[in-house]
């Protein structure tokens, strides 16, 4: 029997106090039985400390445990349980530097607009702690999410009370998207037949050339795309949504993905601002400019940054910006007390959070009055909108679903080797004037080009053939195993799915299907059908690519178990090994709000028990450690036990918190061995 390791990674929030009840209990029934539970610290904090080190004494130092990872998930014996963390917008990224520097750290302050050279490599070093610099890294595999089989029994027996009625008639409520000029409908792709070492670069409208990316090493077999975020497009279907909310007297809503698309999602939302207050920004530029406001930063930073102005000139903006919100379309809040709308911070909604909620509260967001309200939920590209819009129509038919009866959708995501959007930060340029954005080779020819404005957004994707064929493998596996219909959500008008269709299809024929149920389906027409098989208490698997693999694996555990943060979330190596993340729910800054005032934790660590069962379970498969099998399976038991007896964390203070369902699961455990 060999030594067997498992990495326990050491995050942010909420995720990251719960571990110091969880872990030390881990690390107690481990002891002795030849598993040993090391931790790597893949914070915020650490990454920017880790970024630094020449500015640090020796003392503060700590390794860059996020690049020894990304090596270890390329071993055999890799074992990592990924807690969630941080994907951090430039809001955030300040906030995190001034509290570190607070400490005695000296670390540089993050320059948003450079004016030099060395600013430009300060910048450039710290994207790598911006948005989702954790997991492209970690993810050397596809994705195997679904509820565990004790949790999704509790859920039925134990419905969630959170679910509000859809009305039977009359929600003015809708899922709001453009029809042209946005990424769906510019979008062109193709699969390479042969290696490649290509560039991205600007040709002006006189013909001169901007390098924008030096060089990208292609695959053979590789399906690479591009396409373009148009912003007068935009910009026009947002001034077209605030009207329509306005007419309407619905709410106004944008729904975008800051942290994780954190070069283009940023300069959407920040248009949408400087749209619905366009009047307040053309009449005080100049203050505005003095003050160094950039609208990506959302309501929040702009009015942070009127405090250093002459207290008549704030007074001016302040009174421009209330009249604005009192005459144009009323904005959903975030928080109505605090008065912080949908547009105060980029980071505050999340497209893959935040449409579950509103279609739990029956089509409804909340409104400056602290009550719910219809809303225009706009979500600009058509690449995912429309399955959002399938879901309200559904509801609108059918009503609000029901969490005893309804069946489940389980996701296998192609996500390995940073496939599609969720790869492409480092080939999303905001475009500096008219002309062509091209991908040329090293021989000169042209792969692909876009014609482009000043200020659109261009985006270059790519998905490896070889996680493709693994991503279709795992699914015809999670077929066989279950039994469950399977179906591949790709929109073949669309030109990157059109590819990844050819190859599923041919992949498919390397693997025995027989007597399964798999299909290829439209998006809208996946959800359909899923919504059908839900409603009539049946299983489906959605295999998608990496959006919908995140968008998806929040939606349904919302819906069926309350919280995404309840999810079995298995990633396959490519090379052999695990990584086992902790549920999808995100890192909840809310409940550290809570500790922080009433000195009670409600964040629900069912998460980290379910997945530290199958890291045990290969614990022991690697390592032929017979202990390791038994601590899993009675693990299991102990969750069950868990779960039956309702020791999960209270959202009350004075009841029962984190330390107190640490506390029972402990004993229910020790139990389970002891019997």
């Amino acid at each position: 029997m060999s030594e067997a390791k498992i990495v326990w990674t050491k995050t942010d929030e909420a995720p990251a106090l719960a571990s110091y009840a969880l872990l030390p209990i881990v690390r107690a029934f481990t002891k002795g039985t030849g598993i040993e539970v090391d931790v790597a610290d893949i914070s915020l904090a650490g990454r920017i400390l880790a970024t630094f080190p020449e500015r640090l004494r020796p003392e503060q130092r700590i390794p860059d445990h996020l690049a020894l990872l990304g090596e270890l998930t390329r071993q055999r014996e890799a074992n990592i349980i990924k807690l969630p963390n941080i994907s951090a917008t430039v809001p955030q990224l300040k906030e995190a530097i001034k509290e570190l520097q607070a400490k005695g750290y000296d670390i540089p302050d993050y320059p948003e607009e450079p004016t030099n050279d060395a600013e430009r490599e300060l910048q450039k070093r710290f994207s790598a702690c911006l948005g989702s610099a954790v997991n492209p890294v970690l993810r050397e595999g596809n994705s195997d999410r679904r509820p565990a089989a004790t949790v999704k029994a509790f859920a039925r027996k134990n419905p969630h009370r959170m679910m509000k009625p859809w009305p039977p008639s009359g929600s003015k409520s809708r899922v709001a998207h453009m029809h042209g000029g946005d990424f769906y409908g510019t979008e062109i792709a193709t699969t390479l037949q042969e290696p490649a070492n290509v560039r991205i670069e600007f040709v002006d409208a006189a013909g001169a050339t901007t390098v924008l990316k030096e060089k990208l090493a292609l695959q053979a077999g590789e399906v690479v795309d591009s396409a373009v975020m148009h912003v007068a497009a935009l910009r026009a279907f947002y001034a077209e949504q605030i009207e329509a909310a306005k007419r309407d007297d619905v709410l106004l809503s944008l729904h975008l993905k800051c942290t994780m698309m954190k070069v283009s999602d940023p300069v959407m939302f920040g248009h949408c601002v400087a749209v619905y207050f366009a009047d307040v920004l053309a009449k005080h530029a100049d203050a505005l400019k003095q003050v160094g406001v950039n609208v990506n930063n959302g309501l929040g930073d702009l009015l942070a940054r009127l405090e250093r102005l002459p207290a008549p000139t704030r007074a001016e903006i302040q009174a421009d910006i209330a009249e604005t919100l009192r005459r144009s379309a009323p904005l959903a809040m975030v928080d109505s007390a605090k008065g912080i709308t949908n547009l105060h911070v980029p980071n505050d909604i999340i497209v893959d959070a935040s449409m579950p909620v509103v279609i739990r509260d029956g089509g409804k967001m909340w409104n400056a009055k602290g009550e719910l309200q219809d809303c225009i939920a706009m979500i600009p590209d058509r690449c995912y909108a429309t399955v959002y819009a399938e879901v309200f129509e559904d509801c609108k038919r059918n009503g609000q679903f029901d969490p005893a009866t309804m069946g489940n959708v389980s996701n296998v995501g192609l996500m390995a080797q940073k496939a599609e959007e969720y790869g492409s930060h480092d080939k999303t340029f905001i475009v500096p004037g008219d002309g062509v954005v091209r991908v040329v080779d090293s021989s000169g020819q042209v792969l692909m080009e876009q014609q482009v404005a000043r200020g659109d957004i261009f985006r270059m994707c790519q998905a490896k053939d070889a996680a493709i064929r693994n991503w279709v493998g795992l699914a015809v596996s999670r077929a066989r195993a279950t039994g469950v219909p399977a179906i591949f959500w790709l929109d073949e008008n669309r030109a990157h799915d059109r590819e990844i269709a050819k190859k599923v299809r041919t992949y498919l024929t390397e693997h025995d299907t027989t007597g399964l149920e798999l299909r290829i389906l439209k998006p809208v027409e996946a959800m359909r059908v899923s919504l059908e098989r839900i409603r009539q208490g049946l299983d489906t698997i959605s295999v998608t690519g990496n959006v919908l693999r995140d968008y998806l694996t929040d939606l349904f555990p919302i819906l069926e178990l309350g919280t995404s943060a309840r999810m079995l979330s298995i990633v396959r190596l490519m090379n052999g090994g695990g990584l086992f993340e902790t549920g999808a729910g995100g890192s909840a800054p809310k409940h550290v709000a809570q500790f922080l005032s009433e000195g009670h934790l409600r964040w629900d660590s069912l998460g980290e028990y379910c997945a530290l069962v199958p890291s045990l379970e290969l614990a022991a498969e690697v390592s032929g450690n017979a202990t390791a099998k038994v601590l899993a399976a009675t693990l299991e038991q102990a969750i069950g036990k868990y779960l039956e007896n309702g020791k999960l964390p209270s959202r009350k203070v004075n009841e029962l918190d984190n330390r107190g369902s640490t506390f029972y699961l402990t004993l229910y455990w020790a139990q389970a061995l002891a019997a």
